[in-house]
């Protein structure tokens, strides 16, 4: 199985860090966001990984090179100077990632998830990684029954940005910027989206004080 880093983002919210840093080369405990995720890949046998560029992308490239010294070995997927968005990123990265499902996690995340443990079932187009609510996302996003998604219940989940895709979670789709709740929307409908909670290690960085406070913790 292959896997992609969400790595293309401006990362606004986490300015003026990522006025002159990618966010994902922002460090926790010494190591940054994105050798985390590569480390983790590369321990879970997953040696083929796809990175998105755009924003200061050339410097992803540059400190990742061809993925070697992490285990794995990366292809990238350019951008362009604007991104395409979570689900537009992927679809653009289709070609390289191959005919069978693969990962995708966000590259702004901090977690001991194990990605070794990721299974697709037979009847899912994707399967998703959904955490306890954070303060930042206290309503949730989903819901689960009996490893089905569902889009209310008791109780409600946030999505983790951890997920199995099929390729053909992305069939009909166009070239250009959109993002994946729609796809979510229609996959659920053909009760085709399935997932798991995950209580361990798991934090977004979507702020500099959230990095602050996890740096703090992980000394």
């Amino acid at each position: 199985m292959k896997a992609m880093i969400l790595a293309a983002g401006r990362g606004e919210r986490m300015r003026p860090l990522t006025d002159q840093t990618p966010k994902p080369l922002l460090k926790v405990g010494g190591q940054s966001l994105i050798e985390r995720h590569l480390r983790s890949l590369g321990r879970a046998g997953v040696h083929g990984v796809v990175v998105n560029l755009s924003w200061l992308g050339e410097m992803i490239r540059k400190e990742l090179g061809d993925g070697a010294r992490f285990g794995v070995r990366i292809h990238y997927s350019e951008e362009g100077p604007v991104p395409l968005e979570t689900a537009g990123g992927i679809f653009r990265a289709l070609p390289l990632l191959g005919a069978e499902p693969f990962i995708v996690v966000n590259g702004d995340i901090v977690t001991d998830f194990s990605f070794a443990t990721l299974r697709l079932p037979d009847e899912s187009s994707a399967h998703l990684v959904l955490v306890d609510n954070p303060p930042h996302n206290a309503q949730g996003d989903f819901a689960l029954d009996n490893g089905h998604i569902m889009a209310k219940g008791a109780p409600m989940l946030t999505f983790s940005g951890i997920a199995v895709y099929r390729p053909e979670f992305f069939e009909g789709c166009m070239p250009g910027r959109f993002p994946l709740l729609p796809l979510f929307r229609r996959a659920l409908a053909k009760r085709a989206l399935s997932g798991e909670r995950y209580q361990g290690r798991w934090s977004d960085v979507g702020t500099p004080e959230r990095l602050a406070e996890l740096s703090s913790l992980m000394q």
